[in-house]
Formats: structure tokens, C-alpha cells, sequence
């Protein structure tokens, strides 16, 4: 097919966005986070399009995007008090919740499962479109399956052009990393994926502990070893090791770092901003580019294991992931 691209600023294209989503297409919409791979999350026959374009596994649950409070209680059901809390507190924004699904919520958006992640977007466009059409849409990154996730829409079209009804180019994504997810649906509260609000914050509107477990087995967005790749293998690496490898042959790599590192023989090089939110809203980007030079890998300089970066920590491990 061919992949229409449209202007988040424009009222026609976002008009003929939603229309294109009621009419069960897939369209690539912007969030804040990063774009998603948007479909009528009310229609199970347009959401089973989304794992075709993704060749993502059936049984991989995808988030639903709700235009306002109200909806949430047409996907959930058991709804605690705690998650009132955080969406007063963190809604329009990155933050997903884990509840248990509606009854006829299709399993084909849960992935069979009875719990669904339920977030709202905090990117205008895409929470005005939401709001007018009055749709709910299930919407995982742009991207092919355990690929780079897209921060800017051409980058969409680079993976996806062709398997899409329509792109909306809403601009650079404002966090660059995927969203929170927490789980409300047992005793203990915990995030199951890192994202741009952390545990600490939570905390201080909820008032009771919320744990992060470094590996865990709940099915949700991003939770499979390898992800958030590109086509180069990705090397994680302390800076002497980096440097080493760097000097080790004439072999054409890209370089990554935060720190005032002496990188002189690299094909390609970049240094990252040194502060967890600069980092993260770049990172998917400057992987992109860096896929695309022609280098036989990327070396990662090794971010600091400080508080607020678990999210970058736990998006860089995946993309270094050798299977």
C-alpha cells in the first residue's frame, strides 16, 4: 500500500487520520514517548493488523491509549483506588497502568491475557484526535518487531512505508524512551518497565513502596531480551574497554558516549547530553543514525548506574542482547 504522510498541525490531517482508524487501518501516530503503531483498539480485526506489520507474536500484549478518564473503565474492571491517583497525577503522560481487562475487551489487544496496559498520551495531536473522534487505540512503537523504537516519523517510514495506511508527523518525540508500566493488579505495587516517571515518583503520590525488579516473567510491552535494536550489533562498554576496542583494529564503528572520552577514529561519533532525560530523548535517534553509516558495530559507552537511568540501563542492555 501507500503510506500517506500527514501533518499532525494541520485539523485536515488529523481528521483524516481518525478517519482512516475508524475505518480500521493502521496508522503511525506521535506520542511523547515514542510513535506508535496505532489501531481501533474496539476493533479486534484492526488490531490483529498490527501484529502482521510488526511480525510481532500474537501473544505479546500491546498498551491502549485513552482519550480521558471516563474511558477507562470501558477496558478495566477491579479498578483500584491507587490508579485514580497516578492518573490525577501523571495523566496526560508516560505512564502505563497494568489492571485487570474489561470482559469484552477482545483478547486479540491483551494478547490472551486478562490484564490490560492502559496509559494517556500526553502528546497534543494525538490526545486531540483521540478526544474528537472519540477513540481508544492500541498502539505499540512503530517499528518492526524488537527493532529501534522511532522517535520521528521519518524514521517510521524507514522501517514501516508500505505496511501502513498513514504516518502523522507530530515532530521529535519529547521523552524518546517507551512509558512506564506498573503493576496495579497484585498486593505488591512494581514497575515492570522502566520509563520517564520513576519509582520515586510514584512513591510520593502513593505513599507506599513501588519496586522495580531487574528481571521478572509478567508479559508486557518490552519485556523480551533482545529489543529496541538496530540491524548493527550494539557493544556496551566501559570507557578503557570502548577505547581498546576502538584501537584494536581499522574496522568501521560508531561511537556513542556521554564523557569527555578522546574518540578520534570512529566513523561515526557522537556524544550523548550527560543528563538522564538528554540521554534518553536522544538515544533511539543517534542508534538510527548510527545504523545507517555503513559501520560493522556500535560501541555504547557505558551510562551511569546512577538513579534516573534505569530506563536508558535497561533500554541499552536490550539492544546489546547477542542471541
Amino acid at each position: 500500500m501507500n503510506t500517506e504522510l500527514l501533518a499532525a498541525d494541520k485539523p485536515a490531517d488529523l481528521n483524516r487520520a481518525a478517519a482512516l482508524l475508524q475505518q480500521g487501518a493502521l496508522v503511525a501516530v506521535p506520542t511523547e514517548t515514542v510513535y506508535g503503531l496505532a489501531a481501533n483498539a474496539a476493533d479486534p480485526t484492526a488490531v490483529a493488523k498490527i501484529f502482521q506489520a510488526k511480525g510481532r507474536p500474537a501473544d505479546h500484549p500491546l498498551i491502549v491509549h485513552i482519550p480521558d478518564l471516563a474511558m477507562l473503565e470501558q477496558f478495566a474492571i477491579k479498578i483500584p483506588a491507587t490508579a485514580y491517583q497516578l492518573a490525577a497525577a501523571f495523566w496526560p503522560g508516560p505512564l502505563t497502568l497494568l489492571l485487570h481487562k474489561a470482559p469484552d475487551v477482545s483478547p486479540v489487544v491483551t494478547g490472551g491475557l486478562e490484564t490490560i496496559g492502559i496509559r494517556m498520551p500526553a502528546h497534543p495531536a494525538l490526545l486531540a484526535l483521540l478526544q474528537q473522534a472519540r477513540l481508544a487505540v492500541a498502539a505499540p512503537s512503530a517499528n518492526p518487531y524488537k527493532k529501534l523504537s522511532p522517535t520521528r516519523a521519518s524514521q517510521v517510514l524507514h522501517g514501516m512505508a508500505g505496511k501502513v495506511a498513514a504516518v502523522l508527523d507530530g515532530g521529535p518525540c519529547q521523552h524518546g524512551l517507551e512509558s512506564t508500566i506498573v503493576d496495579l493488579t497484585g498486593e505488591q505495587i512494581q514497575i515492570l518497565r522502566s520509563g520517564p516517571i520513576s519509582a520515586t515518583q510514584l512513591e510520593q503520590v502513593l505513599g507506599c513502596r513501588v519496586t522495580t525488579p531487574l528481571q521478572h516473567q509478567v508479559k508486557v510491552s518490552g519485556n523480551v531480551g533482545a529489543h529496541y535494536q538496530p540491524n548493527t550489533p550494539v557493544y556496551l562498554l566501559a570507557p578503557e574497554a570502548l577505547l581498546a576496542r576502538l584501537a584494536s583494529s581499522n574496522a568501521r564503528r560508531a561511537v556513542l558516549y556521554y564523557s569527555a572520552l578522546p574518540v578520534t577514529n570512529a566513523a561515526y561519533q557522537q556524544q550523548l547530553p550527560a543528563t538522564a532525560a538528554g540521554y534518553a530523548q536522544q538515544l533511539y535517534h543517534q542508534l538510527f543514525l548510527a545504523d545507517q553509516q555503513g559501520v560493522a558495530e556500535i560501541l555504547v559507552e557505558q551510562p551511569p548506574h546512577s538513579p534516573g537511568w534505569e530506563a536508558v540501563q535497561d533500554r541499552l542492555r536490550r539492544a546489546a542482547h547477542h542471541e
